[in-house]
């Protein structure tokens, strides 16, 4: 967008080196000068230099300044940036200018994103400790869940900006969902606190125009040698946080980047998926391409020795962010983590989310023991969470408790035949097992046409199986999907983090 078309425009030299910084917004405050990256703020018609600001990291988004937009029939322009890191990796909000000189924001949200604007509050905000992960609270007398509570800090900035915190000063952001799929932040870096609130969007949907050109990415950017075993690797995907490296299995975190110390931890028995990293298929009219896998085991509250397993692997749609395709002991499903928090009844019962009850089916501990591939999360082996598993016929919810976050997924079951021909998979693939391909469960009276005597004798096998494996487990979870005394969960539907 032009900046004749705003209503409003200053430009004055830069304090720190005489380019030119520019102000779009009557609500920009501060400046980071893209020549010398000085922090400037200004004063009227006065800018001063404040500091340096750190050089950004790559991330490799397609997003950029100066790229334009539509959001609820208004036009933008992007037109600065914010880095921010907290303990589960790093985060981009894009600054978006409105002809108006108004602001909102484009922000991740578990690997997509969400667009919002400032939200002015009835009464005051309370203190970031009052707000307990897991409660619920009322803001403007609309109930929401505490879905986070995190501390995070400015890593880096570029272009006009609304607000700019103290580079590397902690402070705390809260998070709260809406069951009609509504989010709201809680920014503490200013008081009183700054509110916004905001829903998910598609950014084919935003119309954007200016998006940074694919082929113009720097490849050396992205490859970078294995810190365990020195191979060769490369980040394919703007928004991941941690890969795998395919020659050592080691999980490396480059949520900082790939140019600073690089950490990494070692896996052992590696499990193999099914269908291979990087495989190409379409579901639900979206091409989606595999990029991440992990294997997961469930453990029942009550009792720890009952386990079951099951698998998740990642898939990425460059306009739709990612999905997860969850192969567990109750058949396989497609599962994406949504922007809102269903409503829990009082005893936790049932969740309603956009209108619709769903019952609870499963309660269980759940933990990550292998994975491989690119994730947009800190991923690591051994991360566990607090689940529980909803469903209304054939759609699923899935709720993830972790002591700083709740986060939620919402999908529907697939049958094997389908996974079997998106992914060119055999019936060997699938390892023959009707609970793997349980999209195709079938009741025992299937079998009426048997006699009575091998009827009586499939009775008799069945209760000696069934009995013996009440007694103990032989499979070992780390290398496959294991189930004691119950048919399994949906999987989960680990998400990995939740907004920013």
């Amino acid at each position: 967008m032009a900046t004749e078309s705003l209503q409003r425009s200053y430009r004055a030299p830069c304090p720190g080196c005489g380019a030119p910084v520019e102000f779009r917004s009557a609500q920009s405050t501060h400046a980071v000068c893209g020549y010398c990256q000085s922090t400037v703020v200004r004063s009227g018609d006065t800018l001063a230099r404040t500091g340096k600001m750190s050089e950004l990291f790559e991330d490799f988004s397609p997003l950029q300044l100066m790229a334009s937009g539509k959001w609820e029939g208004k036009s933008f322009t992007l037109i600065g940036r914010l880095q921010y890191k907290y303990a589960q990796g790093t985060w981009s909000e894009w600054i978006a200018g409105f002809d108006d000189g108004s602001t909102g924001s484009l922000s991740e949200d578990n690997g997509a994103f969400v667009f919002s604007t400032a939200l002015a509050t009835s009464s005051a905000i309370p203190a970031a400790h009052n707000f307990v992960v897991g409660k619920t609270t009322a803001i403007n007398g609309k109930s929401f869940a505490i879905a986070a509570n995190n501390t995070a800090s400015l890593l880096s900035a570029q272009g006009e900006l609304p607000k700019l915190p103290a580079l590397g000063a902690p402070f705390e952001v809260v998070e709260l969902r809406g069951d009609q799929g509504d989010v709201i932040s809680i920014d503490y870096n200013v008081m009183p606190a700054a509110v916004s609130s905001g829903r998910a969007v598609l950014l084919e949907d935003l119309q954007l125009k200016g998006l940074k050109d694919e082929q113009a990415k720097a490849e050396s950017g992205q490859q970078f040698a294995c810190p365990n075993c020195a191979a060769s690797l490369q980040v394919s995907l703007a928004s991941t946080k941690s890969l795998t490296c395919s020659s050592c299995n080691s999980i490396i975190d480059v949520s900082q980047g790939v140019a600073g110390q690089l950490i990494h931890a070692l896996q052992t028995e590696p499990v193999a998926p099914l269908i291979t990293l990087g495989s190409m298929g379409q579901l639900q009219g979206v091409m989606w391409q595999l990029v991440g896998f992990q294997h997961r085991m469930g453990f029942e509250v009550d009792d720890p020795d009952e386990h079951f397993g099951w698998t998740e692997y990642l898939l990425y749609n460059k306009k739709r962010g990612f999905t997860f395709l969850v192969d567990s002991t109750e058949g396989w499903s497609l599962a994406t983590p949504t922007t809102g928090a269903p409503t829990l009844s009082p005893n936790g019962s049932t969740a309603t989310y956009l209108s619709n009850k769903y019952s609870q089916k499963y309660s269980y501990e759940a933990e990550t023991t292998y994975v491989a591939g690119e994730f947009y999360w800190r991923v690591e082996r051994g991360q566990k969470s607090n689940n529980t598993d909803f469903e209304k016929g054939a759609v699923l919810l899935s709720r993830e408790e972790t002591p700083n976050e709740v986060t939620w997924s919402m999908g529907s079951k697939l049958s094997s035949d389908t996974v079997a021909q998106v992914f060119k998979l055999k019936d060997s693939d699938l390892g023959g097992k009707d609970a793997q391909k349980s999209g195709d469960t079938r009741p025992l009276s299937s079998a009426a046409g048997l006699s009575f005597g091998t009827i009586v004798i499939l009775t008799l096998v069945l209760l000696l199986f069934l009995f013996l494996i009440s007694r103990c487990s032989s499979c070992d979870p780390k290398v496959e999907n294991c189930s004691s005394s119950r048919s399994g969960s949906y999987g989960g539907f680990s998400s990995g983090g939740g907004h920013k």
